[in-house]
C-alpha cells in the first residue's frame, strides 16, 4: 500500500472539478483530482452533442484560468433570446443591445471547455491528475480523509471535494441523503444546419407538451434541447433524421428555416436532486453533487462555476487558518452559495411546473407574465444582470 498526502483531493475530473484545480493551482496547496472517465477527445468533425450556454461571469472565471477554448470558430454568441408562452402572441424577448452587454451567453461544446481546462493544468506540479480511477473507500478522521483506490492505492487529504456529478459516489459515502425526483421528462438533444440564420439568437418554447430550445452555434447551425414528456421524448429518439427534422422544424414554427440533422439525438433524463447541507467535516459539494436543476434557464454548469469560483475564493482568503479543511472554513463557502442555489432551484422548479399544467387560469397567468414581464424594462434589465451572473 502506498500513501501519498494532499491539502485537497477532488472526486470528479467534469468542468467544475477541473475549474476548481485551477483555480486553486499555484497557491501552495498540494492538489490532486481523481476521475474515474478519461481525458475526452476534441471532435475533429461534426459538433459535440452537449453544449453549454456560458455566462460572461463564468466566461470570465474561465477566461482567468487560461481555460476559455481557443478555437473561436467553434464558439457563438449569444445576443438575443425569444421566449414564447404556450398561447399564441405570448412572447419575451431579451437583448444584449438593450442590456447595454456585448453577448448574453457564449455557446460553447462541452469537449471544448473539458480540452480547454485540461491543457490549463498541464505541467503544474502542484496539481496529481488521476483519470480512468475509480474511488473504493472514504474514511474520514479528526484531521483528514483517506481515499482508497482500485489496486489498493491510498490517497490523504484536509478536504475532500465532491465534483463526482449528480449520482454522486462521495456524498453518499459521506452519509448525505439527496432528495432526488424525476420530471418525468427527457431532455432530447440533437443539432441541426438551418436553412435560415439565427442572428445570433436563442429561441425557447414553453409548450404543454415540454420545453423546446434552440440554441444558437457557428454558421448556420443549431443545437436542439427538447425538455419533453417522457412519451413524446420516446417518439422523438424513435425517428429518423427526415421525420425529426420536420417535427422540430414544425414545433419551433419554422423560426430558422428547414432543417437537417448533423448530430443524432440522444435522451438525458431529467429530475431535481437537493442537498440537506453543502459541507460536512473535510467535505464540500460543488457542481451537480450539490444540485441538479431542470435545464430550462440553462443555469446549471454556471451555477457549479459559481461553486468552484466561491469555494476556492474561501480557501484562498483563509488567513492564518491552516487547516483547508477546517468546518468553520467551509461553511463560509456554504453560506456564500446556499441563497443563490435556492433561487436559481426555486426559478426552474417553479416554471417548469407553471407551464407543465393544464390548468385553464394557471395558463392565462403564466402567458400574461410573460407579456407583462416584456413590457417592463427594469425588470428585463434585472434579469439580464442575474443571468450575466
Amino acid at each position: 500500500m502506498s500513501s501519498r498526502e494532499f491539502d485537497v483531493i477532488i472526486v470528479g475530473g467534469g468542468l467544475v472539478g477541473l475549474s476548481l484545480a485551477s483555480a486553486l493551482s499555484g497557491s501552495g496547496l498540494r492538489l490532486a483530482v481523481v476521475d474515474r472517465g478519461a481525458p475526452p477527445a476534441v471532435p475533429t468533425q461534426g459538433w459535440d452533442v452537449r453544449v453549454y450556454a456560458i455566462s460572461p461571469a463564468s466566461e470570465t472565471f474561465l477566461r482567468h484560468l487560461n481555460a476559455w477554448p481557443a478555437q473561436t470558430d467553434r464558439l457563438e454568441p449569444v445576443t438575443q433570446m425569444r421566449v414564447f408562452g404556450d398561447r399564441g402572441g405570448s412572447e419575451l424577448v431579451f437583448s444584449a443591445y438593450e442590456a447595454h452587454v456585448a453577448r448574453l451567453a457564449t455557446i460553447v461544446e462541452s469537449s471544448a471547455l473539458m480540452t480547454a481546462l485540461h491543457a490549463a493544468l498541464q505541467g503544474r506540479s502542484d496539481v496529481a491528475l488521476r483519470s480512468s480511477t475509480r474511488c473504493t473507500k472514504v474514511e474520514w478522521t479528526g484531521h483528514r480523509a483517506v481515499l482508497e483506490l482500485e489496486g489498493g492505492e491510498e490517497l490523504a487529504a484536509k478536504l475532500l471535494v465532491a465534483a463526482d456529478g449528480a449520482d454522486s459516489w462521495l456524498r453518499t459515502e459521506a452519509g448525505i441523503a439527496a432528495e432526488q425526483s424525476s420530471y418525468g421528462q427527457t431532455a432530447v438533444v440533437a443539432n441541426f444546419s438551418t436553412a435560415q440564420p439565427h442572428r445570433g439568437t436563442a429561441f425557447q418554447w414553453f409548450r404543454s407538451d415540454g420545453v423546446l430550445a434552440l440554441l444558437p452555434l457557428p454558421g448556420d447551425r443549431v443545437s436542439m434541447v427538447w425538455s419533453a414528456q417522457q412519451a413524446l421524448a420516446d417518439r422523438l429518439l424513435s425517428l429518423d433524421a427526415a421525420e425529426l427534422c420536420a417535427e422540430v422544424a414544425g414545433a419551433s414554427k419554422n423560426a430558422v428555416g428547414a432543417l437537417d440533422v448533423i448530430t443524432p439525438a440522444v435522451g438525458f433524463p431529467l429530475r431535481l436532486i437537493r442537498v440537506p447541507r453543502l459541507v460536512a467535516p473535510r467535505l464540500a459539494l460543488v457542481g451537480d453533487a450539490a444540485h441538479n436543476l431542470h435545464p430550462l434557464a440553462g443555469q446549471g454548469v454556471n451555477l457549479g462555476f459559481q461553486d468552484a469560483r466561491e469555494l476556492a475564493s474561501v480557501l484562498l482568503a483563509r488567513g492564518p487558518q491552516p487547516d483547508v479543511g477546517a468546518l468553520s472554513l467551509l461553511r463560509r463557502y456554504e453560506r456564500a452559495r446556499r441563497e443563490n442555489i435556492l433561487a436559481m432551484t426555486a426559478a426552474t422548479h417553479g416554471l417548469q411546473r407553471l407551464f407543465n399544467n393544464s390548468v385553464a387560469p394557471l395558463a392565462w397567468l403564466r402567458n400574461l407574465g410573460l407579456d407583462l414581464t416584456n413590457r417592463l424594462t427594469p425588470i428585463k434589465t434585472l434579469l439580464v444582470k442575474h443571468a450575466l451572473g
